[in-house]
């Protein structure tokens, strides 16, 4: 998988963020007028003080009136600049919510389209710093970030016309002795979006082994490896926390960069007006409301030192989320899908072969070669072979969660490009090696595969496969808890709920990857019964790491380094004398010395 974001500018990530997020460019243009009549508010005070000082002010004494129609005016347009700012305010805070909400679902919808080939190779604790702490890091940027930028930017561009209608020498006086702190500021934004960018990466990691060391517990426990992995975690800690203050001690130099820039701009402005002296045509009034303006044009300025840090964070969460949305979802859904025929259907499999991808975008080593089959509707199949044969990807790919690199995938005599995703899940079901259960009851983690179904009918599923004795074990029945991924079932038990799963969903097609974990007698006897009535009817391809389910099966394809270098049934390869044979001869060897 390339990765074209490390390449991407700020401007250009906010470009394509902004199209990602397209809530908010909706009525941005009224709300940036609300924000220029907030800004013109905090505009007025200064003319204000210019009029009061020039017209209130004379030899006469203090004209009274003529500064209380001013303040009258300057508190009703200050009453109507509050309201357009609260209501900016309140529109870039519901437009920015509406887009992130938008922003986080589509991600975590694209994340679980990826194609198995992705998936490999992006570790599922960055994936999950995708969806929570990098969009929760956009979601605290416009809870701030955001609106200092509409608000001081508008007000920016707004003190800067009214400076250049005042006087524009003194105008361009402040903004010349102004300008280089941007190119300070660029050249502190560019160390700095390195340096969140590399913080960012240190956070991902550390979530990653937080992540796996969690989902592991037991095994660590078991083996009391707790210690290392720790010191490994506090290692990738430490350098996550080096990272952030080398990104925060870039950020607090930007602070008094823009107050020296300030003193500067100020200290230039009162020299050149006092130099020019009243024959300039400039009033007493019109300079002191001029440094008010200057003020107010330095203010943002200050202010916006302190946003571009959390502004940087926000720019290098956006690129890695952006970054997940580059990755091309697979398998990709025709544009004209084929339906599949009714009732069984046969699996077709000519001269496939497959390699994941690497992050640059080129192949691995092939892990199958020129693989063809044909199995014929209604055959139970199982395909063997020693670890890293293959066995388990071609299931994936029959199951279309990742396409070949080249070859052709039929099913039912249609190629499994042209099925609609619906069709296929409808019409065929995996069972994995380590099925999933989310926490909850054994009901709930059968109920989702079709919503709707009653109890009744989940009861029915249950007989259907002969299980009921084993339900009646369990202290509540179907109501029993599974706990988090099933740790409170055994790992048999975790099986025969995804067999009953699978069954609801009365597939044509079952793809089986079986398990390696040992279980007891009886549970095997209860997996192979429930198997047996599931298969029944139905296309099964069964990817078998025990040689008793092939010796059951119609059919055994055998893999060797990708190729499929045997296909026979159990007595025919047995006698053959080959790879299978070998197999069969240590697996009955280990089983008898066990």
């Amino acid at each position: 998988m390339s990765e074209p974001i490390s390449r991407w500018s700020a401007v250009e990530t906010i470009g394509r963020g902004v199209r990602a997020a397209p809530a908010l460019r909706t009525g941005f243009g009224l709300t940036l007028a609300f924000a220029l009549v907030g800004a013109g508010g905090r505009v007025v005070i200064p003319i204000v003080v210019q009029q009061a000082i020039d017209r209130g002010f004379g030899p006469a004494g203090v004209k009274v009136g003529v500064v209380a129609v001013l303040a009258a005016i300057a508190l009703v347009v200050i009453v109507i600049a509050t309201f357009a700012q609260r209501t900016a305010v309140a529109r870039l805070g519901r437009r920015s919510e509406e887009a992130l909400y938008a922003l986080r679902v589509r991600l975590f919808e694209h994340i679980h389209r990826l194609s198995i080939a992705d998936h490999s190779e992006e570790r599922k604790g960055a994936l999950v710093a995708r969806v929570t702490s990098d969009v929760e890091t956009l979601a605290q940027f416009f809870q701030w970030g955001g609106l200092a930028w509409l608000l001081d930017g508008t007000l920016m561009l707004l003190v800067a016309g009214v400076m250049l209608a005042y006087d524009w020498v003194l105008a361009i006086v402040a903004f010349v002795v102004a300008a280089p702190l941007a190119f300070v500021l660029r050249r502190v934004q560019s160390h700095l979006s390195r340096a969140y960018d590399a913080a960012r990466g240190r956070n991902a990691e550390v979530m990653t082994q937080i992540s796996e060391l969690v989902a592991g517990a037991e095994t660590l426990r078991a083996y009391d490896a707790g210690p290392h992995y720790a010191r490994q975690v506090e290692a990738a800690s430490h350098e996550r926390s080096n990272s952030f203050i080398r990104a925060g001690t870039i950020g607090a130099f930007l602070f008094p960069s823009g107050e020296v820039f300030s003193v500067f701009t100020v200290s230039a402005v009162v020299s050149v007006g006092v130099l020019r002296g009243p024959s300039s045509g400039l009033t007493a009034g019109a300079m002191v409301g001029f440094l008010f303006l200057t003020y107010r044009f330095l203010e943002p300025i200050a202010e916006f030192t302190e946003v571009l840090d959390q502004t940087q964070t926000a720019v290098a969460g956006m690129r890695r989320v952006l970054g997940v949305l580059e990755i091309p979802i697979g398998p990709p859904e025709p544009e004209h899908p084929l339906p599949l025929p009714a009732g069984p259907l046969a699996v077709t499999l000519d001269r496939i072969d497959f390699s994941y991808r690497t992050r640059g975008d080129s192949d691995e080593p092939p892990v199958l070669m020129g693989v063809s089959a044909h199995i014929p509707a209604g055959q139970q199949v199982a395909i063997v072979g020693e670890t890293g044969s293959g066995k388990t990807t071609l299931g994936r790919l029959i199951a279309r969660l990742a396409d070949p690199t080249a070859g052709t995938l039929l099913l039912g005599g249609v190629p499994l490009t042209r099925v609609s995703n619906a069709d296929l899940r409808s019409r065929l079901t995996v069972v994995p090696q380590e099925p999933f259960l989310f926490e909850g009851s054994i009901a709930a983690n059968l109920s989702f595969a079709v919503p709707g179904m009653s109890l009744a009918q989940l009861h029915d599923a249950i007989d259907s496969l002969d299980l009921r004795d084993w339900l009646d074990t369990l202290p509540d029945g179907i109501d029993t808890e599974v706990g988090q991924r099933g740790s409170q079932l055994s790992a048999g038990e975790r099986q025969l709920v995804a067999l009953i799963r699978a069954s609801l969903v009365d597939p044509a097609v079952l793809v089986l990857d079986e398990a390696t974990s040992s279980v007891d007698a009886l549970t095997e006897v209860r997996l192979a019964r429930a198997l047996e009535w599931l298969a029944t009817g139905r296309t099964t391809i069964a990817i078998a790491h025990r040689l008793s389910t092939a010796a059951r099966a119609d059919r055994v394809l055998v893999l060797d380094h990708g190729r499929l270098v045997e296909d026979g049934t159990h007595l025919e390869l047995v006698q053959a004398g080959g790879t299978y044979a070998r197999m069969y001869d240590a697996w009955v060897t280990s089983t008898s010395a066990s």
